[in-house]
């Protein structure tokens, strides 16, 4: 699980700045492939958000919606979203993918696997080519399948800036054009999709993977929580955090750019009763 992981080195933000001159736009939405949005259930606008990825417990009073890890259950009584780290293998698979789908693996010139230095758990998802995408498509699939099954009401994707740690391996249009089969998955079992972080594709997750709403990490902290609702309007949540705030909490709630569902977290999302545990809301 990597959320949360909010660093971009310089390399990364190189990275980003030549990523933003990838030219050509995908095919098209998933609204305009025939699988429509519509008919999906988005999170309330201005709710409170508790985000539960690093443990599962009875939401404070007043949190009507909540994020836990896809090997959780739904939070009783409440919208709920379902985290899928969908570009870049978990901590706990790392054996499955190198023995039973090495193939889909990103490789460095040496054939070594591509790990995010962040999260050296996770191993980066090949997003290269077409028949690789629509085969981790199938693999992540079945996760947001399960999603659906469990009654969760959405998708967060994490990770769609893996590009941006695959040393030119992969590019923008990649990940947006295997987002793209994600969207469509989700929307296909009734199941709303939110992009993760990764401001600078806002526009072209909104129209041409078919994100539904956004979830951004600290985008108070790094000035971009405008870069989100220009696209995303009402449709924005945001997770702040303990150990990196710009200002105080109350500066962040504030601040007339910063999306109404606003929560503060500890960094490693703890529970209740343990030791650095966390939780406001704006």
């Amino acid at each position: 699980m990597t959320s949360p992981a909010r660093a971009l080195t310089g390399t990364a933000l190189a990275a980003l700045a030549l990523a933003a001159c990838v030219a050509g736009p995908l095919a098209s939405s998933s609204q305009a492939d025939g699988i429509s949005a519509a008919a999906v259930e988005l999170p309330p606008v201005g709710a409170v958000l508790d985000y539960q990825l690093g443990a599962a417990y009875t939401p404070p009073q007043g949190v009507n919606l909540v994020t836990r890890d896809s090997t959780a259950s739904p939070a009783a009584g409440v919208y709920n979203i379902c985290y899928v780290n969908g570009f870049q293998s978990q901590p706990g698979d790392r054996d499955v993918w190198l023995n039973q789908r090495g193939h889909l693996v990103l490789k460095d010139s040496s054939g070594r696997p591509i790990i995010d230095p962040n999260w050296p758990d996770e191993f980066l998802l090949d997003t290269s080519t077409a028949a690789k995408r629509t085969e981790l498509a199938s693999i992540i699939g079945r996760t947001i399948d399960q999603c659906a099954a469990k009654g969760f009401k959405a998708v967060e994707v994490d990770n769609l800036d893996s590009y941006l740690r695959s040393r030119g391996k992969l590019s923008v249009n990649n990940n947006l054009a295997y987002a793209k089969l994600l969207a469509d998955r989700s929307h296909a079992k009734g199941l709303a999709i939110g992009q993760k972080n990764s401001s600078e594709q806002a526009a072209r997750g909104r129209s041409e993977v078919g994100f539904d709403f956004a979830v951004s990490e600290e985008c108070h902290r790094w000035e971009e929580c405008s870069s989100y609702s220009d696209v995303y309007l009402e449709h924005v949540m945001d997770i702040e955090y303990t150990d990196d705030l710009r200002g105080t909490f109350e500066d962040v709630c504030n601040d007339p750019d910063t999306p109404a569902t606003t929560t503060l977290r500890d960094r490693y999302l703890v529970g209740p009763g343990q030791s650095g545990y966390a939780f406001d809301h704006c």
